[in-house]
């Protein structure tokens, strides 16, 4: 088992990471590779709908969208965390993510995902929401908590007092990782759900 995790904020030591660092720490345990993808620090332009993706399978903009699209297809879930601004993901994340998901063309169906979203006070589940669209447009299950995946803490650090946060991030990494070992087990028993051929639909008459 293999975990990509997206680490969304500007900040390598912040608020983001360390919840996160509480997630690898049980995957660790429980025997599932990781690797951190730090995304919300790097200059990551958003689509430009030019359509290059449709031939090719990758990105016009060969940077570190295409490097990720290479992990991601490797990974069995998928973590995408995120501090909150104005009730929504860091802007750097989501043109990462528009450009990654649009841009791939292998199935991400079956590969487990989850939200992680830090705040100081407010946004958290807009951001949650908005993050979470990712997944179900993509086939991908959603891994949950025993609360919606948020982390408080405004200042470096500050997310340490949060032991109720902290703690859905260890049930978090523990209800993955189920999920990622029984799709694998029904991968290998029963198959996969039997995919069709993408039917495109506008209302433009």
């Amino acid at each position: 088992m293999k975990v990509l995790l997206i680490n969304g904020s500007p900040k390598a030591s912040g608020n983001t990471a360390r919840a996160l660092e509480e997630m690898t720490g049980i995957f660790h345990k429980e025997g599932v590779e990781t690797e951190i993808l730090h995304v919300g620090n790097k200059v990551i332009r958003g689509c430009v709908a030019c359509g290059s993706c449709g031939s090719t399978g990758k990105c016009v903009f060969n940077d570190l969208v295409n490097e990720a699209a290479l992990k991601l297809e490797a990974a069995d879930g998928l973590v995408l965390a995120s501090p909150v601004y104005y009730a929504s993901a860091n802007a750097t994340l989501i043109a990462f993510l528009d450009r990654l998901f649009y841009s791939t063309h292998f199935s991400k169906a079956m590969k487990v995902g989850a939200a992680v979203v830090v705040a100081r006070r407010g946004g958290t589940t807009a951001s949650f929401d908005e993050l979470n669209k990712y997944f179900t447009i993509s086939e991908m299950p959603v891994a949950s908590g025993r609360y919606w995946n948020n982390v408080f803490g405004a200042a470096p650090g500050q997310a340490e007092a949060d032991e109720e946060g902290l703690q859905n991030m260890r049930i978090l990494a523990r209800n993955m990782t189920f999920l990622m070992r029984g799709i694998a087990l029904a991968r290998e028993k029963v198959g996969m759900p039997e995919q069709e051929k993408i039917t495109f639909t506008n209302f433009v008459r």
